[in-house]
């Protein structure tokens, strides 16, 4: 009885330690591995984005040089860059030169490429066209891009007609259907309704986390910083799904309207 005994208590030991400590040690050697090719993957990735600073030419040529190009032409669409673009371009600015070890080198870079595709507007439809080929057959991305430059149009006043071409000459080389962006205007513009028709002037000032008495200087600086804190992050969504563009143009949007009706109270 005795040897039966240790036999099965053997036996159970075997078991018990294929099944907890060898799966348990292959199971977290699955999950290291996934971790160190991620790391990896950053780790490149990085280097790729920072051979882009060794050449202007280059990094116009990239994803991030051709989506600055069309930031550019959505910008400059209705004659001039207004205030609330601006703020959201140099934000823009700001989280990709997150990426690049020599950082000031890349904003100067970016700002040439942004400055030099806002003078020109005969070449959207190519550089749209040169965007779609990089981007391959990421659909997310495509949405992500274009979610921005909407947001982009609607940031001041609204879509403006000049903006609405430029941006119909845009989705349309990204393979974005016509049925597609309207839905995305749709769903900016029924935000901007909700928004207007709901929001008081004492909700207003609770989302910007003022006071009546505040002045403007005040206002405003709350307002850049809220909204430094939730726009949509271009470089930072690449690694989240759709919802994380939506969710954080609602919140920009919702901040932006509570801004423009302070704005008006205190003309």
């Amino acid at each position: 009885m005795k040897l039966k005994k240790w036999i099965f208590i053997a036996i159970l030991l075997v078991i018990l330690y294929y099944t907890f400590i060898v799966n348990t040690f292959l199971t977290l050697s699955i999950i290291f591995g996934l971790i160190v090719a991620f790391k990896l993957y950053k780790y490149f990735q990085r280097k790729k984005f920072n051979r882009l600073v060794n050449s202007k030419e280059d990094f116009a040529k990239s994803e991030l040089g051709l989506f600055i190009a069309l930031v550019a032409k959505v910008a400059k669409a209705d004659g001039r860059v207004q205030e609330l673009e601006a703020q959201l371009i140099k934000m823009m600015f700001d989280d990709i030169t997150k990426v690049f070890d020599e950082k000031q080198k890349a904003r100067d870079i970016m700002k040439e490429i942004f400055n030099e595709e806002k003078q020109k507007s005969d070449n959207t439809k190519n550089i749209a066209s040169e965007l779609n080929n990089l981007i391959g057959k990421s659909i997310l991305k495509r949405r992500q891009f274009v979610s921005f430059l909407i947001q982009l149009a609607f940031i001041d006043s609204g879509i403006s007609e000049e903006e609405d071409k430029v941006l119909r000459v845009i989705v349309s080389e990204l393979n974005i259907s016509e049925e597609q962006y309207k839905q995305f205007i749709n769903n900016f513009e029924n935000k901007m309704k909700n928004n207007n028709q709901t929001m008081s002037e004492k909700e207003a000032y609770e989302i910007l986390g003022v006071q009546q008495t505040d002045d403007m200087d005040t206002i405003k600086k709350a307002y850049r910083n809220l909204i430094r804190k939730y726009h949509p992050d271009i470089i930072s969504s690449q690694d989240k799904d759709e919802s994380y563009m939506e969710e954080a143009t609602a919140k920009t949007q919702q901040i932006n309207q509570a801004y423009q009706i302070i704005k008006d109270i205190k003309k």
